[in-house]
């Protein structure tokens, strides 16, 4: 068990320090990007109406919390029975009670709601598009069949066709992508602006979504017969 008495002082010029111990850099604020160094003094240096302490316990399970809690309390009371425990609690408790953290979670929860409609339009839109450009073909088709084309190579054709206008829409939709993730870096926290996760789930969906409608409706007119295709309008 570990617990850090330290409280962040002030340090003067010229003035003999003895080093005990060496802590990573952390961060004060919520949405602080860099951690920032720091210098622990004794509390001793200078008053204080509050002090927090940390006990870190690698090997607590979450069913020996309040029995951690209670020793915590033990010992405090051992070593000063005036000194008020005001707060006791778990570092999970204190995630799931802080206020700003809440906030933070529900921004982000609305944000991937509304990503994720956003998407689901996109490839219902895409899908239907698609689809009703490559039916309004059907008469094309049946003049392909009907002069000897195969079914085989019609449809892989059309999926050509519609594979090159997909990489061109990915490539764009891309770029507008990753300038929209430049703009929106300053209101994101531990999360680069070109996500891997984000940048590949979309193209790939909205790539299944496009093969999907560009195929379908192909294989339904290839078919046909060629005289009843012919007579589509």
């Amino acid at each position: 068990m570990g617990i850090s008495q330290g409280g962040k002082g002030n340090i003067k010029t010229g003035e003999a320090i003895e080093v005990i111990g060496i802590v990573p850099s952390t961060r004060g604020a919520l949405f602080e990007r860099q951690p920032r160094g720091s210098i622990y003094v004794p509390f001793a240096r200078g008053f204080q109406t509050a002090a927090y302490f940390f006990v870190q316990c690698p090997s607590l399970r979450k069913e020996n919390a309040a029995e951690m809690a209670d020793a915590v309390r033990r010992a405090v009371r051992e070593i000063d029975p005036t000194l008020p425990v005001i707060s006791l609690k778990t570092f999970s408790q204190h995630v799931d009670s802080n206020l700003q953290l809440w906030t933070v979670r529900a921004g982000a929860t609305l944000f991937t709601v509304f990503g994720a409609l956003a998407l689901l339009l996109a490839i219902v839109g895409v899908y239907g598009v698609k689809a009703y450009s490559v039916a309004r073909r059907t008469r094309e088709i049946g003049i392909r069949m009907a002069l000897g084309a195969r079914p085989n190579t019609v449809q892989w054709m059309i999926l050509r066709e519609g594979s090159f206008m997909l990489a061109g829409g990915i490539v764009i939709g891309l770029l507008l992508a990753i300038a929209t993730g430049k703009i929106l870096s300053g209101i994101l926290y531990q999360v680069g602006a070109l996500d891997p996760i984000a940048f590949s789930i979309a193209p790939l969906l909205l790539a299944a979504a496009t093969l999907l409608a560009t195929w379908l409706p192909a294989r339904r007119a290839t078919r046909i017969s060629p005289m009843m295709a012919l007579r589509t309008e």
